[in-house]
């Protein structure tokens, strides 16, 4: 069965429609700050962990004992291309530098996770958790770095002011 509605009730509709959108529109403005302060500080403990804090507690936990110099010095090599993202990790505002730190952290990410699953064989319990807890800050990262790409203004489509 049709129904004809009037001019009327179609002007009300859609401005009815329209203030949906406009509220959805705010709504989907969710603030930067507090992810980019949790990325920035996460990444900071992360850089300082995996530097000094994974050298000396493997060091102490491994049976071997491990030279903790020689593991800094490996770790500092490993870490290059953190200390060249490291300025625009803690600034967060260009989405390309984040997206290009993204690529490097989920890199890390994967190798930190290959490390916990062969050391969960041969290594001592406290050996594990070590490893386990630079995995879980690198997936904090990424989740962090994932949500303020997602709140970032988008990539295509920016209009320029004029200068």
């Amino acid at each position: 069965m049709a129904t004809n509605r009037s001019n009327e009730d179609r002007d009300i509709q859609t401005s009815a429609e329209k203030t949906a959108q406009a509220t959805n529109v705010v709504k989907a403005q969710k603030p930067i700050t507090p992810i980019r302060q949790r990325l920035m500080v996460t990444w900071l403990v992360w850089l300082v962990f995996r530097l000094l804090g994974l050298p000396i507690l493997i060091s102490i936990f491994n049976p071997s004992n491990p030279d903790i110099i020689g593991g800094i010095a490996w770790q500092a090599l490993w870490l290059v291309p953190a200390f060249v993202l490291t300025p625009s990790i803690l600034r967060g505002r260009s989405p390309y530098a984040l997206l290009i730190g993204s690529m490097f952290t989920l890199v890390y990410l994967g190798a930190s996770g290959v490390v916990l699953f062969t050391r969960i064989y041969g290594s001592s319990w406290a050996e594990i958790v070590v490893y386990l807890f630079d995995f879980v800050l690198l997936l904090a990262i990424n989740v962090w770095l994932f949500i303020l790409l997602k709140r970032l203004p988008s990539m295509n489509n920016v209009v320029k002011q004029p200068r």
